[in-house]
């Protein structure tokens, strides 16, 4: 580790120092110098939760996950249901499923207590190489190095990376461990993922008050805004589907819980078709009078465009040949709802 190195890691945390997030998981720098260790499984729900997500999006999921489950156990006796539910609207629902399978072998297999190192956290359900690094760095003040969109983004313009991601991931990875700080290793991570998200910006990044102005090559050569350099995204194609909303005639809605595997799996939602790229006929789940909706529910998932026909019938008690489960809206909460069976809702269901 060279002397450079040494003073712009001792530069970034002098600013996170001064210009920490806050964030309800997060143990801040004046609380992590006097010695306060954040939880970690206050870390470990944080770090699954922001897989893929925003801040802003995971603050309120987070603090309600927290309150309800407040420890390990309690979170691996919960019903998967109740997951689910909770989890509803955050979207990437195979991380739901594997926080309550992580949740239930900490608290099964290891006394409730995370592993402190990379290669034991990896192997727990929904935990791979970005997520153990956070955890052992942020939780237990390892020297591990943390590489997500952010940290990609400043290394590539600190260090004038032109190679485009994803080709570049791992010769940022290796720059970034060179720049680890001799301690504070989990005040470093949290200080450059931050230094990415207010600072360094995708657009127009602002460099005349990054505490690494002076050495970053981008800047120096006017193209921080350039960098990084992404392969052409390939376009995404779309998929159809039918979803079918019966109404019973006191008012109940008809709901099926989807299969535990899959997109959605183990989420509340509409009986309804495959999704396929091809317009297909789709046999409704029973007989009834179905009528075809003028409006069609659209949602973008990571690697498709989705967009669902809505048929809707009213039906009498005994007509649903044991399709689903009836659940009155007058005490449903329709947030249980994945984002996608939501739309639908708001579409086919009248506004009381």
């Amino acid at each position: 580790m060279c002397d450079e190195t040494v003073t712009e890691a001792s530069v970034l945390l002098d600013w996170y120092n001064k210009n920490a997030r806050t964030m309800p998981w997060r143990i801040g720098p004046q609380r992590s110098e006097g010695g306060v260790g954040p939880d970690p499984y206050h870390v470990w729900m944080s770090e699954i939760m922001l897989q893929q997500t925003t801040v802003a999006a995971v603050r309120d999921y987070y603090l309600k996950f927290i309150k309800r489950w407040p420890t390990v156990f309690d979170l691996a006796k919960a019903k998967d249901e109740d997951v689910m539910a909770a989890w509803a609207g955050l979207g990437y629902y195979a991380r739901a499923r594997n926080l309550l399978k992580c949740a239930r072998v900490v608290a099964a297999d290891l006394d409730g207590i995370f592993p402190s190192n990379e290669g034991e956290l990896q192997k727990l359900p929904g935990i791979g190489p970005y997520t153990s690094a956070a955890i052992a760095s942020i939780a237990f003040d390892r020297p591990a190095t943390v590489l997500d969109g952010n940290v990609e983004r400043v290394m590539a313009r600190y260090h004038l990376v032109k190679e485009p991601l994803p080709k570049s991931k791992e010769k940022l990875r290796q720059l970034a461990k060179t720049m680890l700080p001799a301690k504070r290793f989990g005040d470093y991570s949290q200080a450059i993922m931050d230094l990415g998200a207010t600072i360094c910006t995708p657009r127009s990044p602002s460099c005349s008050i990054c505490p690494w102005m002076a050495a970053c090559k981008a800047r120096g050569l006017g193209i921080a805004a350039d960098l990084p350099n992404k392969l052409a995204k390939v376009k995404i194609p779309t998929r159809y589907g039918t979803c079918f909303v019966a109404v019973r005639q006191d008012g109940a809605v008809l709901l099926e819980r989807r299969p535990d595997k899959g997109l959605l799996g183990g989420m509340l939602g509409w009986p309804g078709s495959d999704w396929s790229t091809d317009k297909l006929e789709v046999i409704p789940p029973f007989e009834a009078s179905w009528q075809v909706l003028p409006t069609e529910a659209r949602h973008t998932f990571t690697h498709f465009h989705l967009k669902l026909r809505i048929q809707k019938t009213i039906v009498a008690d005994d007509t649903t040949q044991d399709v689903g489960t009836f659940f009155d809206v007058k005490t449903f909460d329709v947030n249980d709802l994945p984002t996608i069976m939501r739309k639908v809702w708001k579409l086919a269901m009248p506004v009381a």
